[in-house]
């Protein structure tokens, strides 16, 4: 029997790599320290110490160690933010631009 992780359309990998998250809101611009936990072709989770409003637009910046694989540069949308382990939170977002 297929699980709910088999029906995805994207298949997910597995990163848990450090990143940076720029929030843009209504009163200004910030960074914050993420860990990106995986990655599709559609849509991202992060583990980080605050909690985001869904709907929030992020920039998503991961650098890559490999010079042959490019860093991931990602205009993206929060859908999901659920408390996490201890006092982090895991947020998914959806990707709506690559740059």
């Amino acid at each position: 029997m297929l699980g709910y992780d088999d029906k995805r359309d994207f298949f997910r990998m597995m990163v848990n790599s450090t990143c940076e998250l720029v929030i843009t809101d209504d009163e200004s611009s910030r960074s914050v320290s993420a860990i990106c936990k995986d990655l599709s072709a559609t849509g991202m989770s992060f583990e980080v110490d605050e909690s985001i409003e869904l709907g929030t637009v992020v920039q998503a910046l991961l650098e890559s160690t490999n010079s042959q694989i490019p860093s991931l540069n990602a205009k993206a949308k929060v859908v999901r933010c659920e408390p996490g382990n201890d006092s982090s939170y895991v947020v998914g977002v959806e990707i709506l631009e690559m740059r």
